[in-house]
């Protein structure tokens, strides 16, 4: 029957365009004389090479030309819709009784839909009512079988408002120590503790440099980590080390033979030559008695 389905589309259909390759692609699927066929949107979005809106146009135009009718209370196979043409169904039932001589014309359509079965076009299962689905509610003296999500309130300490400091070792004015509890200073605040002063003994420091060497390199490291932030004494007690480490013996003033002779005289030098002296040690440069 997809035959005379296709040939009503072509003799009789107003269509045009891409509704008349709509139109056909649904006359093809007609499975008998009660012109029903089905198919999907994606399905005659791919058959008449179009796009989806452009079949969902074609159908609205053509079911209100009463060309073309939706049975929402039919699926097809792979849950497809169902369509019918109203119009072409009529002209094949006035074949038939023009043929047979016998028949009402005005009499309504009722569909077969044991015959449709075949074609995998079959009724919409309806599902049961919602009071049927719905599970049936908690009541009221019950509990819940979810067990309530806890909420992250995070560490606060008690009896501190919410807008004050959250750490009692934290002022909010003085940010001298830290979170950790650990003391934060300054270079020219921290000072050399006995545990570093006995660091310089072992590693033999304090010898290769002397009690002057010694202070002029404190001086210079200091003089060069005034531009750094604050940091915990452990930091500086492990910077400190490191540039001690690194710093070179002092250079002797004319008349020594060598490193090792004796300490290099100090006698009328002030703190400021001292640093002098350290830096132009740093430098290479010789130093002299003035």
């Amino acid at each position: 029957m997809s035959g005379e389905a296709r040939e009503w589309v072509w003799e009789h259909s107003s269509s045009r365009g891409t509704t008349r390759c709509v139109m056909l692609s649904i006359a093809d699927r007609v499975a008998d004389d009660q012109c029903i066929s089905w198919a999907s949107l994606s399905d005659l979005a791919k058959r008449t090479n179009a796009s989806v809106s452009t079949v969902r146009e074609a159908l609205d135009r053509m079911v209100a030309a009463d060309e073309l009718e939706v049975l929402h209370d039919l699926v097809g196979p792979k849950r497809s819709t169902v369509y019918r043409m109203p119009l072409a169904t009529e002209a094949q039932r006035e074949l038939h009784d023009d043929a047979e001589g016998a028949g009402d014309p005005e009499a309504p359509l009722t569909l077969r839909i044991s015959a449709l079965e075949r074609y995998g076009i079959r009724l919409r299962e309806v599902p049961e009512s919602a009071a049927k689905v719905r599970k049936p509610a908690v009541p009221e003296t019950g509990r819940s079988r979810r067990k309530p999500i806890q909420r992250r309130a995070g560490f606060r300490h008690s009896g501190v408002p919410e807008s004050g400091t959250q750490n009692c070792s934290e002022p909010d004015l003085n940010r001298r120590y830290s979170s950790s509890g650990a003391a934060v200073v300054s270079a020219a605040e921290w000072q050399v503790d006995p545990a570093t002063h006995a660091w310089t003994l072992q590693q033999g420091h304090l010898d290769r440099l002397g009690e002057e060497g010694l202070r002029a390199a404190d001086a210079k490291w200091r003089a060069h980590r005034s531009c750094f932030g604050p940091r915990p004494a452990e930091s500086w007690a492990t910077d400190w080390r490191a540039w001690i480490a690194r710093e070179h013996t002092l250079a002797r003033p004319h008349g020594h033979t060598g490193p090792g002779t004796g300490p290099a005289p100090t006698v009328g030098m002030t703190r400021a030559d001292m640093h002098t002296a350290a830096l132009l040690a740093a430098c290479g440069e010789p130093i002299g008695a003035e």
